[in-house]
């Protein structure tokens, strides 16, 4: 199938715009390759050090023959998606013996869950534990011990994270081993009903808790397509897992299996095989293409048009959201996952799953089949599911039609023609909006705003009363530079009860919202922020703001000779506590939102 014209001009822009740094980038691995810290470079004191607790791998290390594969590991046991990961390791090391190899935890990383900050203060270090993972990583893989990677990491800032961290070490062939999502709780349905009702004061804590229990009930990652189940398909679609594993769920001989066939995979495609994979080559312009264009497909997190530019960075590919929204155009959306359809990740991967999605964008030539992956020739190989046959694992083609067209549906007839991606522009800045599971009829909002510095105030103001009315709720001072750029997903329920009550509601931020938003247009990330001299500074109560998802416009629909002659309103000052002052270097130097938010990758030039 011939590459989709837009798809075409998109990566050949890509490809153009990234000329020098992808140049340079892969100059930098090869070189690291060749001449960088590793196990031959390192002296004897050096490497004894580095085998001095390998207990009965250490002769096999001292030896210096079998690949070294570096784990590093997202395990802690207080978040459901990493409790998994306890037991890897262990999993690892003996997986790597059946096929003449050793494994090494290289390193430990935090794993922040926003679905235990998500409204505290302390979400306000969630982005930029991003940052702080790859430092981390980065950390890990600096021992020069290792001839290839494992990466255990599922959530939101740990995957994107992780390949920030490992592309620098890119010579080295790596593979990120996901731990699958819980089983099916609550329904969706329910946990919103009751939210709202939460929010309305018609329920207690008690029968909030009650809900969101059997909802978030076992190890696991949550079953919404939020950011950490999009980080799954972004990873399948970029060809860095092993095919058809994001969605299998833990403590079962399946998810067992799958993890030691990625062991044996990266072995085979160590730096001193016949089939040499480093991650460098692996994640290039098409493959950032690839995971741009399965987030349009299946309607994923919004977080991921500020990590995917980081993440690209990262291996000198430059991307920016004008190259997403034209791909919006393009891509068709295929899969409706809650909060854009009923069902959760595990009816979906019951449907046909990523091996269906991969199969119908390659199918269709909206993706590219022709990139480095870490298991085969083409990622169309990825369009396989992996079964159980008596002990063994083995991969099936994934069946010609969809198990349920409520869930997934054919390139051929879509849920919407469009990917449900917009870059918003106007006289309030650049920002984005997800609309594929907004109605169509809520698609242009224009109303008097009421302006916030702070999403609590927001919260007060429903409970008052005053928000009664069609309205755009501001909410500024959110970006990176300001507070770190949390998540503003608190504000749903309320957002969603006062539309529900038939008042046109949105919200426009510089911060962000989750891939949970659903149904209430919220137009996020805009840029500048108003920290930084930003338009949504000039704000004020009362002004009509117009967000509109046909047009793409985010305007506020004032006199420019009033709005020129506005000053700025004042920031907040800086917020002490819950370790938000040991993020102040993050938060001064950070890039804008459509760069990644990254300080880190700011000051490294990149």
């Amino acid at each position: 199938m011939a590459l989709h014209p837009t798809v075409a001009k998109v990566t050949d822009r890509i490809v153009e715009r990234s000329r020098q740094s992808r140049a340079a980038y892969l100059d930098l691995i090869d070189r690291a390759r060749e001449a960088g810290v590793n196990r031959t470079a390192l002296s004897c004191g050096n490497l004894a050090h580095g085998f001095a607790a390998a207990g009965e791998d250490k002769i096999t290390l001292r030896g210096g023959k079998a690949l070294n594969i570096g784990i590093i590991t997202a395990y802690n046991d207080m978040l459901s998606a990493h409790q998994p990961y306890g037991r890897y390791p262990e999993q690892i090391k003996l997986f790597a013996r059946e096929v003449g190899a050793t494994a090494q935890v290289a390193g430990g990383v935090p794993a922040m869950c926003d679905g235990v900050t998500q409204g505290q203060d302390s979400m306000e270090l969630s982005l930029f534990s991003r940052d702080t993972i790859a430092m981390g990583t980065a950390v890990g893989l600096s021992h020069g011990m290792f001839e290839a990677a494992l990466l255990l990491g599922i959530c939101d800032k740990i995957v994107p994270g992780l390949l920030i961290g490992s592309l620098r070490f890119g010579h080295l062939p790596t593979i990120l081993v996901p731990a699958g999502p819980m089983a099916t709780g609550l329904a969706n349905k329910e946990k919103v009903r009751v939210r709202q009702l939460y929010a309305e004061g018609k329920v207690g804590r008690e029968e909030l808790l009650e809900s969101e229990s059997a909802s978030y009930h076992s190890a696991g990652t949550c079953t919404f397509y939020g950011t950490a189940n999009s980080n799954q398909m972004m990873m399948e679609m970029m060809g860095l897992h092993m095919p058809g594993s994001s969605f299998v769920t833990p403590g079962t001989k399946l998810r067992q299996e799958l993890t030691r066939a990625a062991v044996h995979q990266v072995a085979k495609i160590g730096w001193d095989g016949d089939d040499y994979r480093p991650l460098g080559h692996c994640v290039d312009e098409k493959a950032i293409i690839n995971a741009i264009v399965g987030l349009l497909a299946t309607g994923g997190s919004t977080n991921h048009v500020i990590h995917l530019p980081a993440i690209a960075r990262a291996a000198g590919v430059l991307i920016d959201w004008n190259d997403m929204d034209d791909l919006s155009r393009a891509v068709p959306l295929i899969a409706s996952v809650y909060p854009n359809g009923a069902g959760d990740v595990n009816a979906f991967a019951a449907a046909g799953g990523m091996p269906y999605v991969i199969r119908e964008l390659i199918g269709s030539g909206l993706a590219h089949a022709d990139i480095t992956t870490d298991y085969g020739a083409s990622v169309a190989e990825g369009a396989q599911e992996p079964l159980m046959e008596g002990e063994g694992l083995v991969w099936h083609p994934v069946p010609a039609a969809s198990g349920d067209e409520k869930m997934l549906r054919p390139v051929a007839a879509p849920f919407q023609p469009e990917g449900g991606f917009r870059l918003l522009q106007g006289n309030l800045g650049r920002g984005t909006i997800k609309l594929s599971a907004v109605d169509r009829s809520r698609w242009t909002i224009e109303a008097p705003c009421r302006v916030f510095a702070d999403q609590n105030d927001v919260l007060k103001a429903f409970k008052a009363g005053e928000l009664e009315r069609d309205v755009v709720v501001v909410v500024r001072f959110q970006g990176p530079a300001a507070n770190g750029m949390p998540e503003l997903h608190k504000l749903t329920p309320p957002l969603g009860v006062l539309q529900d009550r038939g008042f046109k509601v949105a919200l426009v931020t510089d911060g962000r919202m989750s891939g949970a938003s659903g149904k209430v247009p919220a137009a996020i990330h805009v840029s500048p922020e108003a920290k930084l001299g930003g338009a949504l500074a000039k704000l004020r109560d009362g002004d009509v703001v117009r967000v509109c998802g046909d047009t793409g416009a985010l305007q506020a629909l004032v006199d420019a000779a009033e709005w020129d002659a506005r000053s700025d309103e004042q920031a907040p000052a800086e917020a002490m506590g819950v370790g938000r002052e040991l993020f102040a270097l993050m938060r001064h130097h950070s890039d804008p939102a459509e760069k990644g938010g990254s300080a880190m990758l700011a000051a490294a030039g990149l």
